[in-house]
């Protein structure tokens, strides 16, 4: 492995991908692994990384890693129930020293995870040194920042991204060396390749801490194992926050020329939830295009990132997903590519929160819509969908109440005659590369209707890729349910694009992004 300090240079076949220029397609595939995933990493040996391959067929593949599962939110703050983890308890402590008993937490966390992967007791050893090396760095850093941040002149604010990157490369790196351990007991070349800049002093750019990283790699035989952060004077987490991994997966495939782009999900990317619609019911969706996976982001449902979606359809890469534990199956590919035939391909819900702005005097006036999408950005109040007349403005958003009403008394300083209501409700969509000729809304009011679902309203762009049903909060899984039963099941099922005889119900399921 390349030493940290050693000076490397560019290699000319990492061609820089910064305009949308696609790249000549490589031999190679780049492959991303997600955290919960990775906790079955012992299984992940049997199926994607060895499974049957010959010697032949182990490399020309790069993988990109996420933390085990839970990590993260040991490190920074649980992702659904917001409990602060080592980066949340650091902010809020002064000279208080609670974040170190959460960072001996996570430590017990990985030296648990390395005795569940590690039957060798010396390939155990070595995992659990690189933990404490990385854990006791890291709590030296945070001393250190924190006696600094005591002084008047410094302020710990200052400094919390960067801890915060600190903190979020650690989880990956523990799981990349890890597997490398884990695959070069199984006598596989595999290297760790760490992108996390660990007593790095330079400060590169994403594609210049790639392009060194891999300048000494030779992917026809070497099985590299990458961290799916990497420090860079972007910063990733500034931009993406936890949605870094994606980021860095997707660039690497583009700046390398992938052949593909490979994401292993536990599940397949199906046409509903089956826990929802039943598993009998389901279908994976076999082939889509970057524009559906833009819908599935808006409605929380990522099938990837819509940055490192937009990196991988400038660089002419396609993305396939699959099923890390089923690796016979293709999965599903989106690509550039319209669909052959109209069809609908999705159902899915995401609950919302319909923010409404009344004012009576708003009609054929400006600079209402302006002002009111400046201070739900300047709360950053994630909008998922819009609707207005004369004199109403209704944003669908995904916000807690108690950052709405902030917003509200922003904008009733501003519009004081102004009348603003906000209700629980959800955005059930469907979904598909091409729905013209499908009577979509009319059949799913319809279909709604019949099952004595109330409709607030129904929005269809004009595009032909998606239209939108807004219900009560109370009607989302049982109004994805109807309309699945509508456009995806029984004969429906002849007009979806990419449907075929492999494409029978799986009890996979695309859950909510993670």
């Amino acid at each position: 492995m390349t030493n940290e300090n050693e000076q490397m240079t560019a290699p000319e076949s990492l061609p820089r991908v910064d305009a949308a220029t696609p790249t000549p397609a490589g031999a190679h595939t780049v492959e991303k692994i997600g955290g919960t995933s990775m906790s079955r990493a012992r299984e992940l040996v049997d199926t994607i990384l060895v499974g049957s391959r010959g010697e032949d067929q182990l490399y020309n593949r790069v993988f990109v890693v996420s933390a085990f599962g839970g990590i993260t939110n040991k490190l920074l703050e649980d992702k659904k129930t917001g409990k602060p983890g080592v980066y949340a308890l650091f902010a809020d402590a002064d000279e208080d020293h609670g974040w170190m008993e959460a960072l001996n937490d996570v430590a017990r966390e990985m030296y648990r995870i390395n005795g569940e992967i590690f039957d060798e007791s010396a390939d155990r050893d070595s995992a659990d040194e690189f933990v404490r090396e990385r854990i006791e760095g890291a709590r030296g850093c945070l001393l250190d920042l924190q006696r600094l941040c005591s002084y008047g002149h410094f302020n710990l604010a200052e400094h919390m991204m960067t801890t915060r990157e600190l903190l979020s490369g650690l989880g990956e790196a523990h799981s990349a060396n890890s597997l490398a351990l884990l695959l070069r007991r199984h006598n596989v070349n595999a290297r760790f390749v760490d992108l996390s800049g660990w007593r790095d002093e330079s400060q590169p750019s994403l594609n210049e801490r790639i392009e060194m990283a891999f300048s000494k790699i030779d992917v026809e035989r070497e099985l590299a194992i990458v961290t799916g952060y990497a420090q860079c004077r972007e910063g990733l987490m500034r931009e993406y926050d936890r949605g870094y991994s994606e980021v860095t997966f997707a660039q690497i495939a583009a700046l390398s020329g992938a052949r593909e782009a490979i994401i292993h999900k536990e599940f397949h990317l199906s046409s509903a939830d089956p826990r929802l619609v039943g598993t009998d019911a389901v279908r994976k969706i076999g082939r889509t295009n970057y524009d559906v996976a833009d819908q599935l982001s808006n409605m929380g449902m990522e099938a990837i990132h819509p940055n490192a979606a937009k990196t991988l359809r400038q660089a002419g890469v396609p993305l396939r997903v699959t099923n890390a534990f089923e690796p016979e199956d293709p999965g599903t590919l989106i690509d550039a590519e319209p669909a052959e035939t109209p069809g609908v391909e999705m159902v899915t819900g995401i609950p919302v929160t319909s923010f409404e702005v009344f004012e009576q005097d708003m009609v054929g006036v400006k600079g209402y819509d302006a002002a009111i999408l400046e201070v739900l950005t300047r709360h950053n109040v994630r909008i998922v969908s819009k609707v207005s007349n004369a004199n109403s403005i209704v944003h669908h958003v995904e916000a807690p109440l108690k950052l709405l009403k902030r917003v509200e008394q922003d904008l009733m300083k501003r519009y004081p005659s102004a009348r603003i209501a906000t209700r629980r409700s959800a955005i059930v969509s469907v979904i598909g590369r091409d729905l013209t000729g499908l009577s979509v809304m009319l059949e799913g009011l319809k279909a709604l209707d019949a099952a004595g679902i109330e409709v607030i309203s129904a929005q269809d762009t004009g595009r032909k890729v998606d239209v939108q049903f807004v219900v009560g909060g109370k009607d989302k899984d049982n109004a994805v349910k109807v309309l699945h039963q509508a456009f995806c099941e029984g004969d429906t099922n002849a007009l979806r694009p990419g449907a075929t005889e492999s494409d029978a119900p799986t009890p996979a399921t695309l859950s909510q992004a993670a």
